[in-house]
């Protein structure tokens, strides 16, 4: 099935008591009209339409954390369940169209330890910080960058309230 097909079947679905569209001038423009909007999201995009994912890499710090902390304070604070909040709300925005997905996984995390007040070891041979393992090219900036303009997805959403 063609997209433009895909996107008639899907008004149908969301407005299923209106009358099918003949095949006269207004389908061809509302199907022009679909096509131009198409092309401007993807300007938009700069054609970057394909982009992996931060998900794996969150899966794989949560692992890794968890094994640095101690049970109790693990098991105390659901620090899993607001990286992976924080990770999905990011998709509100272009965050992930703009960072790295180690960054942006690093930073959830690093957002979601912070929010608790979680103390993380660090290496203290190597003299790292915690989030430093994870992604040697990541510095506090990024994250500061990164929390930034996912706080701001928030209060965008706060203003349309």
């Amino acid at each position: 099935m063609c997209q433009m097909q895909a996107v008639v079947f899907f008004c149908r679905y969301l407005n299923p008591q209106s009358e099918p569209l003949e095949l006269d001038s207004r389908f061809w423009d509302l199907r022009d009209s679909v096509v131009q909007c198409e092309l401007l999201i993807l300007r938009v995009l700069n054609f970057q339409v394909s982009f992996q994912h931060p998900h794996k890499y969150l899966l794989h710090y949560l692992v890794s954390l968890q094994n640095l902390l101690n049970r109790h304070a693990w098991r105390r604070t659901p620090i899993a369940k607001t990286a992976w909040a924080l990770l999905r709300d990011s998709y509100h925005g272009s965050l992930c169209l703009r960072h790295p997905p180690q960054h942006i996984a690093v930073a959830v995390l690093y957002l979601a330890v912070e929010s608790y007040g979680v103390e993380v070891p660090g290496d203290s041979g190597a003299g790292k910080l915690w989030w430093q393992v994870f992604s040697d090219d990541l510095t506090k900036p990024i994250i500061d960058s990164i929390i930034s303009e996912l706080l701001q997805l928030y209060d965008l959403e706060a203003k349309c309230i």
